[in-house]
């Protein structure tokens, strides 16, 4: 929410300023764009093998406004922003050297790529020990449920 009133204030700044002749300025032969806004929260997600034909495929995530073909786009967005608090991240993989128990979760595996808050995303999830479960679990709803 506080992304969306910065990124408003600034572009309606921006058209302000494009918009007010400056005195004795010259008009130049071409207009100049106005100021477009990134879109900060855009990943495809894309999920196979989760037992369930109706989770596995491929889904957009759109946030500020949540939106695209993800199932639960609302709740997930919510979920990144949940996440984000405390400016960790939530595609962070497990931690090289970690202790982790040694189940299987099934042969579950996601996706995701693109962007969230300004920086590029590409991670991978998956359920083949405890560490990596409880990774996924931490995503949903972006990644589905898998119980």
């Amino acid at each position: 929410m506080l992304r969306r009133l910065i990124l408003t204030a600034t572009a309606s700044a921006a058209a302000l300023v494009a918009a007010v002749p400056v005195a004795g300025a010259t008009t130049l032969p071409f207009p100049l764009p106005l100021f477009s806004a990134p879109e900060l929260d855009r990943l495809t997600v894309v999920v196979s093998e989760t037992g369930n034909t109706r989770a596995d495929g491929r889904y957009e995530l759109k946030c500020d406004p949540a939106g695209g073909t993800h199932p639960a786009a609302e709740r997930a967005c919510t979920r990144l922003d949940e996440l984000g608090q405390d400016g960790s991240d939530p595609f962070a993989p497990v931690p090289e050297g970690q202790m982790c128990t040694q189940q299987s979760g099934g042969p579950a595996t996601a996706r995701v790529t693109g962007t969230w808050r300004g920086n590029p995303v590409d991670a991978v999830f998956s359920r083949t020990d405890g560490c990596e479960i409880s990774r996924w679990r931490t995503m949903e709803p972006v990644l589905p449920s898998t119980r």
